[in-house]
């Protein structure tokens, strides 16, 4: 999962009226993580403290010079290293005031940009395309330099790559509508041309990153696709102006709103291996003319997190340090972020189950991002084809697009019929993306015309497993408008990715839903009847035997026998009860049945606890209480016994119940204290909390003694007979 936390404006940005440029030429860090150089267009050059968003210094180039190349902050040397008027280098520190009065040396060619790395001499780029480390060009400013790129060849992006101690400089140029990288290693002066694929369509972004031995170079095109392509650090020997050809592997479609074309002020920068960060492409479920910044999960293909950017949108962003800087309006904002470590078992989180058979999809979930095995293909869609291609193997094969088509227009019957041939039809590799534009297709007809809605359909797309939250997001939002509650179930059990805003509107419906609207739902059969046989638990068998000491996760129940105070011989029987709990095992369910079947679905969905709790405040007390007392039902009647267990596909495990607890009172915690009907509901969840301290506190005494057993020698002596004995409290 990522998260995009509250960001705060750094400065502000002398943009013109209707200007496309945000007047910042770069943000280039300073020499550590909370301070950042920022060069505007016009003339000066300012520091800044980003925790503070306080300016700690500034210099401005006098009137009739121009600053032609962002700022750079060189940690060796504690100076600061700028151009002016594309040939003048100017160097300073902290304590000068004046700019105009530093060191300045004039060079030969125009310098397209100065970078710098952490620790490393800063490195110079000619607009020819040769380079100069910044010391042996100031040794000697009038020195020739090579032209490397061909006439009217021109530099359109650039950066530097640093792995340990060696560097990269990386730079982008264009010719007659073509696209070429240049890779230069900083350290041996080996260089290496390649082109860039999709020529004529001019790519928005580039951002470059070392990983594995390799050079991964992403970029954004105006369709929404985002490519990666890899050069690998060990250039290979070419011959002089010859150029290599760059394959490229399509990393993420974007989804682009219908009817705004492709896109024109949009950017990519990779966060880390799995997560990509872009501003100025639609969020997918938000309206047209809204820009936002996103972050992508490429491996999950997935949407993790998304916030509204207001004002325009000039297309650049910057990384440093956990924290996004986006330029927009009127405004330089400075967004933090977080990306846990992709995995799948991440990405299901909470999901994981203990206990109990897990569920066999329909067929095999495919992984996004990679390649589907031979057996996959063999075994699970070979079941799935032999069911339903039977019937329509002599049917013409069709078209996403023409199915799409088919979607705007035909009846439901139509529609299904054309979507369940397609399904049959279709190979598991690239059955993801298709699935995902047949479901926005759906959802989009079903918006616009009231009337039509297709549940077989979407319940069919569902199934197939290859369908997420992010690839269609406003489906669970229709199913819930529609009261569709055997959608939402299905949805709940297979999304992975469900937001935790979207898990809370779907609890707040179900815990407001009265009992009788639900009765006529039908659920998946398992779900139900894991509820039905917890409540076949009666009374009668919570009732333990007289003589029979019993404790159960904490209810404790003991029968004496005492002797009489008379002396005489008789005996009486005297029942002694342990201080009574408030949490009773004679509990009946508070919801329906088909309630508790769609709650218990909530929690077993993923999610973080962090961005969770702010959506559950938005629950009423009346809600807060009835969820809290069906999870006190669930721990009574579930786990007081285990071997009343009923065996279950899909059943909230004990870390589950305990962690939604916990949430719902941190999140109500004045509400509940002050409300007089959750009295006896607190007095009975802090039983039991005291009585899982107890258990939990006694396991771990065992396990101590256990494991100091087990690291006790044995004794070499074997022949004689000898009693030992064991102490564990």
């Amino acid at each position: 999962m990522a998260a995009l936390f509250e960001g705060s404006t750094l400065c502000a940005l002398s943009v013109a009226q209707n200007s496309t440029e945000s007047g910042i030429q770069g943000i280039e860090l300073h020499g550590d993580d909370d301070h950042v150089v920022v060069t505007n267009s016009s003339r000066s050059v300012t520091v800044y403290k980003v925790s503070d968003q306080k300016p700690l210094g500034n210099w401005t180039v006098k009137q009739g010079q121009s600053i032609t190349c962002p700022a750079v902050y060189n940690s060796k040397t504690r100076e600061y290293v700028v151009v002016t008027d594309n040939k003048v280098i100017r160097i300073w520190t902290d304590d000068d005031i004046n700019i105009d009065k530093t060191f300045r040396a004039t060079v030969s060619s125009n310098v397209w940009r100065v970078h710098s790395a952490l620790d490393q001499e800063p490195v110079v780029l000619f607009h020819t395309g040769a380079v100069r480390l910044l010391d042996a060009l100031l040794a000697e400013p009038q020195q020739n330099v090579e032209v490397i790129l061909r006439e009217e060849e021109i530099i359109r992006w650039s950066t530097l790559v640093t792995s340990g101690k060696q560097q990269w400089i990386l730079y982008v140029t264009e010719l007659k509508g073509e696209h070429f990288i240049h890779v230069q290693n900083v350290g041996d002066s080996r260089r290496a041309a390649y082109r860039v694929e999709g020529a004529g369509f001019a790519p928005l972004s580039f951002s470059a990153t070392p990983r594995s031995g390799n050079l991964n170079i992403l970029s954004l095109y105006p369709d929404g696709c985002v490519y990666v392509s890899m050069v690998p650090m060990r250039l290979p020997v070419v011959a002089e102006r010859q150029v290599l050809a760059l394959p490229r592997t399509l990393l993420l479609r974007l989804p682009l709103a219908e009817g705004e074309g492709a896109l024109v002020s949009a950017s990519a920068v990779p966060l880390d291996a799995a997560h990509v960060a872009v501003v100025g492409v639609p969020h997918p479920s938000a309206g047209a003319g809204k820009d936002y910044l996103c972050i992508w999960n490429t491996n999950f293909q997935t949407l993790q997190a998304g916030k509204e950017i207001a004002g325009k949108i000039y297309g650049q962003l910057w990384c440093y340090s956990g924290k996004l800087y986006v330029p927009h309006g009127k405004a330089l904002s400075v967004i933090p972020f977080e990306c846990q470590k992709s995995s799948l078992a991440a990405a299901l989180g909470k999901l994981k189950q203990s206990g109990g058979c897990e569920s066999t999809p329909p067929f095999p979930l495919p992984l996004w991002g990679a390649a589907v095995s031979e057996e996959v293909s063999a075994s699970g869609m070979a079941t799935r084809r032999n069911k339903m291609t039977r019937k329509s193997q002599g049917a013409p094969t069709i078209s996403v697009d023409q199915l799409i088509e088919q979607i705007k227009t035909g009846s439901e019957e139509e529609v299904q019929k054309g979507v369940a041939s397609f399904l049959s039809k279709s190979d598991l590799p690239g059955l993801q993306l298709a699935v995902g534009s047949l479901a926005r297709a759906l959802v989009s007809r079903s918006l616009a015309e009231p009337s039509f809605y297709p549940h077989k359909v979407l319940v069919q797309l569902v199934h197939t497993q290859c369908l997420c939250h992010s690839g269609c997001p406003e489906l669970l939002t229709l199913a819930l408008e529609k009261k569709d509650f055997a959608l939402c179930q299905f949805c709940l059990q297979v999304f992975p990715d469900i937001p935790e805003a979207v898990t809370c509107a779907c609890l707040k419906v179900l815990l407001s839903t009265p009992d009788s609207e639900l009765e006529a739902v039908t659920l998946e059969t398992d779900s139900v009847a894991f509820v039905e046989g917890l409540s076949a638990v009666t009374a009668q068998e919570e009732k333990q035997k007289d003589g029979e000491e019993t404790q159960q996760n904490g209810f404790t129940m003991v029968t004496v026998t005492a002797p009489p105070e008379d002396g005489s011989g008789n005996t009486r029987h005297t029942h002694q009860r342990k201080p009574k709990l408030a949490m009773s095992l004679d509990i009946t369910r508070p919801v329906g049945l088909y309630r508790a079947v769609l709650l218990n679905e909530i929690l077993q969905t993923p999610y973080s606890d962090t961005f969770l709790l702010p959506h559950l405040k938005d629950l009423t007390a009346p809600q807060v209480i009835l969820f809290l007392q069906y999870l006190q039902f669930l721990y009574v009647k579930y786990y007081h016994d285990i071997n009343t267990q009923v065996p279950a596909l899909r059943s909230p495990t004990m870390s589950q119940i305990i962690d939604w607890v916990c949430l719902l009172v941190d999140a109500h915690f004045t509400i509940l204290v002050m409300a007089p009907e959750a009295k006896e509901l607190l007095a009975g969840l802090h039983s039991f909390v005291r009585a899982q301290m107890k258990l939990f506190t006694d396991l771990g005494k065992i396990e101590g003694s256990l494991q100091a057993l087990k690291k006790a020698k044995q004794s070499r002596d074997n022949s004689q007979y000898s009693i030992e004995v064991i102490e564990l409290f």
